[in-house]
C-alpha cells in the first residue's frame, strides 16, 4: 500500500497543495478562475497546519484500522478492496458528521454546503494524486508503507552501531558505563 509522505524540513507551508486540491477535487470548472466564481466555493481535501516556523499538509492516513468504518452510521465510508483507502460515497454520506469525531488525525472535514464529509481519497481516480503534483518544493512524496516502516529499525541499527563505537560485534551494557 502507498502513502503520502511529507518532507517536513521542505514543506514550507505555502499552500499550493490545498488550492490545487480544492480545484481539482473539489470544483466542477476544474480552473482557478472557474472555482473561484462557484458557489459554495469548492474546499480542499487536505489541510496545511502549522505557524511560521513549522507546518505539514494534513491529510487521510487511510488507517489499517479506521475508526471512521465503524463510526458512519450509513456505510458511507468503504475501503476500497483494491487499493486499501478509505473512500467516502458521497452519495450515502448524511452529513451527520459522526466520522469527523472519530477520526484520530482530525483530517476528515464536514462540507455543509454540499451535505457530505470530506476526506482525502489520495486522488484514487487519477494516476498521481494532485498535491505531489504540484508541491513546488516537493515536501510530498508517495512511498510504499513498507518502505516507510523500515526506517525506524534502520535509525535504531545506526544509533546502535554509533553507541557501539562503530563495533560490529559483542554486547555494550550502557547502564555500566563501558
Amino acid at each position: 500500500m502507498k502513502v503520502i509522505g511529507v518532507h517536513l524540513d521542505r514543506c514550507t507551508g505555502c499552500k499550493t497543495c490545498e488550492l490545487y486540491c480544492a480545484v481539482e477535487r473539489g470544483s466542477n470548472g476544474k480552473t482557478l478562475l472557474k472555482a473561484a466564481q462557484e458557489t459554495p466555493l469548492p474546499q480542499p481535501r487536505l489541510r496545511v497546519e502549522g505557524n511560521n516556523e513549522f507546518t505539514f499538509p494534513l491529510q487521510c492516513r487511510h488507517c489499517l484500522q479506521a475508526p471512521c468504518l465503524n463510526a458512519c452510521l450509513n456505510a458511507a465510508l468503504v475501503r476500497d478492496p483494491e487499493t486499501n483507502l478509505v473512500l467516502v460515497r458521497e452519495e450515502r454520506c448524511i452529513a451527520c458528521w459522526t466520522c469527523t469525531l472519530f477520526c484520530p488525525f482530525g483530517v476528515i472535514f464536514p462540507w455543509p454546503e454540499r451535505k457530505f464529509a470530506l476526506k482525502c481519497d489520495r486522488c484514487a481516480f487519477m494516476e498521481n494524486p494532485v498535491c505531489l503534483e504540484v508541491c513546488p518544493c516537493q515536501a510530498l512524496e508517495l512511498v510504499e508503507l513498507e518502505d516507510f516502516e523500515k526506517i525506524p529499525g534502520q535509525r535504531r541499527a545506526e544509533v546502535g552501531k554509533t553507541l557501539a563505537g562503530k563495533k560490529e560485534k559483542g554486547l555494550l551494557l550502557l547502564d555500566l558505563g563501558e
